[in-house]
C-alpha cells in the first residue's frame, strides 16, 4: 500500500500536548522558550507554541491540579490506620508499620488517646452460710447409707457497679514520667536516668542517649508506695506528693508542668522502634484523677452500713480499656498476646523458656512504660479574680477559692456532689439486693407524689 506525502505535515515534535490533533502549528528553529516564558504565555494569549495549560484558558491557580484528559486525581490524605484488637482492660497491636515508623507509632497513640477509659465503682456484699444435705455413700459392705453433711456455701447479697467514667470533665492530658523515678525504659527491669548523656553533641535535647542505671528495689517499692498514694488521694500522675503545688482538695492546678522526663513521646516512640529486640513491648496507661478516693470510698462503706447490712463488703473502684500496647509483627509474640496459646504454651512448659529468654536474653525483651493520658474528673483553673481584702466577705460560691498563688475555681463534678446524688441510690440497690453487669448510670429521682406535699423541698446539691 503506499501512503501519499504531504509537504505541509508538520513535525510531529511541534504538536500540542493537548486540543484538536487537526490544528498543527509549524515547526519553529527558535529554541524552546525558559521558564519564566513559558508562564508568561500560559497567561496571555498562545503562541506559535500552544502551551499544555491553554485548555484552561489561562485561568489556572495556584491550588488548582492540573488532571490530563483521560486521567483521575490524586486520592485525599487519610491518616494510617493500623490494626489492633482488644484484650481484656488493654488495646495491643501488633502492626509492623507502628514497630518501624516513630511518627506513625506516635499518632497512633494520640488517636487512642483521645478515647477515655472506663471508670466505675463496684460494690459487691457476701454472707457465709451454713447449711446441711443429706448424702449417700457406699459402704465397705456394698450397701448405701444416707447421712447429714455440713456446709458452708458464700451467697452474694448484691453486686453491681456504677459508672463514674460519664463525668469526665477534662483530658487527655499527656504526661511523662520523671528521670529520676524509676521505670522501664527499654530494659525487663526499672531504671532510673542517670543525667549523664553518652553523645556529647546533645545539648539542645535533640539526641536522648543517656545512661541509665538498674533502679534499687528499695527505689522500686517506694515509686509503687507514691503511686498508690497518688491513686487514693486523686493526685495526678506527674503530681509531686507536696501539697503546696495542689488545690484544697487535693486537685492539680493547670499551670503545672506535666512532661517531666528529658524526653518527649515522640522520642520515647522513636527509641521503641529503634530497638531489635524480639519482644519488646511499649505501653500508653491511661489514668483516672481528680477524686479523693479513700474519703469516697469510706462514705459508700458508711451508707451500705447505714441499711444494717453485717455482711462482707467490698468497695472497689476499677479501670478498663486503660492501656495501649504495641507489640512485635512476629509469631512469638503474636502467640503470647493470645490468652488460649499461652496457656497451652504453660501446660505444655514451653512458656517457662520463653520468660527466660524474654527476661534474660540480649535481644530478649524490652518494656517501654514512661508516658500516659491523665483524665480529670475535678480540676482546679486559676481564675481572675482579685482574692478578698481583710475584713471583706469572701465570695459565696462554693466553686472559687483563694489559694496562694491566686483565685482557682473547680471544673468538673466533685466527689461530694456525686455521693449525694447516688447515696440513696446506692441504699436502695442494697436493701434491695440489686445484681447486675451493666454500670448504673443514672440515680434515683425525687418522686413526683412527695414534690406535691406540703413544706416538702427537693435537696439541692451544691
Amino acid at each position: 500500500m503506499i501512503i501519499p506525502t504531504d509537504d505541509k505535515r508538520a513535525d510531529l515534535a511541534t504538536e500540542p500536548l493537548l486540543g484538536s490533533s487537526s490544528e498543527l502549528a509549524p515547526a519553529s528553529e527558535e529554541p524552546p522558550p525558559s521558564f519564566e516564558e513559558s508562564v508568561a504565555a500560559g497567561a496571555g494569549p498562545s503562541t506559535a507554541v500552544q502551551s499544555p495549560y491553554s485548555y484552561y484558558e489561562g485561568n489556572l491557580a495556584d491550588s488548582d491540579v492540573f488532571v490530563p484528559p483521560g486521567g483521575e486525581q490524586p486520592p485525599p490524605f487519610t491518616p494510617y490506620q493500623a490494626e489492633f484488637f482488644v484484650s481484656g482492660d488493654s488495646i495491643i497491636s501488633h502492626d509492623r508499620h507502628l514497630n518501624q515508623d516513630g511518627e506513625a507509632l506516635y499518632r497512633f497513640l494520640l488517636s487512642h488517646a483521645e478515647i477515655p477509659p472506663t471508670f466505675c465503682v463496684h460494690l459487691r456484699g457476701v454472707h457465709t452460710e451454713s447449711r446441711t444435705r443429706m448424702v449417700s455413700r457406699r459402704d465397705n459392705d456394698g450397701q448405701y447409707r444416707t447421712h447429714h453433711e455440713h456446709y458452708t456455701e458464700e451467697v452474694v447479697d448484691f453486686d453491681f457497679p456504677i459508672d463514674i467514667g460519664q463525668h469526665i470533665s477534662s483530658g487527655p492530658v499527656h504526661w511523662s514520667v520523671p528521670d529520676e523515678e524509676p521505670a522501664y525504659r527499654g530494659k525487663m527491669y526499672r531504671e532510673v536516668e542517670t543525667g549523664v548523656f553518652i553523645e556529647a553533641r546533645d545539648f539542645e535535647g535533640m539526641v536522648c542517649h543517656r545512661k541509665r542505671r538498674h533502679a534499687s528495689k528499695k527505689e522500686a517499692k517506694l515509686e509503687k508506695a507514691r503511686q498508690q498514694e497518688r491513686w487514693d488521694r486523686g493526685l495526678p500522675p506527674w503530681a509531686s506528693l507536696d501539697s503546696r503545688e495542689h488545690g484544697p482538695a487535693g486537685a492539680e492546678i493547670q499551670h503545672t508542668r506535666v512532661l517531666k522526663s528529658s524526653q518527649t513521646l515522640r522520642q520515647w516512640a522513636d527509641e521503641y522502634c529503634a530497638s531489635d529486640r524480639v519482644l519488646k513491648e511499649f505501653t500508653y496507661e491511661k489514668v483516672v484523677y481528680g477524686w479523693h478516693l479513700v474519703n469516697l470510698q469510706l462514705a459508700i462503706e458508711a451508707a451500705v452500713k447505714s441499711t444494717y447490712y453485717t455482711g462482707r463488703l467490698t468497695v472497689e473502684f476499677k479501670t478498663t480499656n486503660s492501656k495501649v500496647c504495641i507489640r512485635p509483627d512476629t509469631r512469638i509474640s503474636r502467640a503470647i498476646s493470645n490468652k488460649w496459646i499461652k496457656l497451652i504454651l504453660v501446660l505444655l512448659l514451653i512458656y517457662p523458656f520463653i520468660w527466660l529468654y524474654k527476661r534474660f536474653g540480649r535481644r530478649g525483651g524490652g518494656r517501654w512504660e514512661v508516658c500516659g493520658g491523665a483524665y480529670a474528673l475535678k480540676s482546679w483553673q486559676l481564675v481572675d479574680l482579685p482574692p478578698p481584702f481583710p475584713g471583706t466577705a469572701r465570695t459565696n460560691d462554693p466553686r472559687v477559692v483563694y489559694i496562694g498563688s491566686g483565685t482557682a475555681r473547680v471544673v468538673g463534678l466533685r466527689e461530694g456532689e456525686w455521693f449525694q446524688q447516688w447515696e440513696r441510690t446506692i441504699r436502695r440497690a442494697v436493701t434491695g439486693r440489686l445484681q447486675s453487669t451493666v454500670p448504673l448510670k443514672e440515680p434515683d429521682e425525687t418522686t413526683s407524689a412527695a414534690m406535691r406535699l406540703d413544706g416538702y423541698r427537693r435537696q439541692e446539691h451544691a
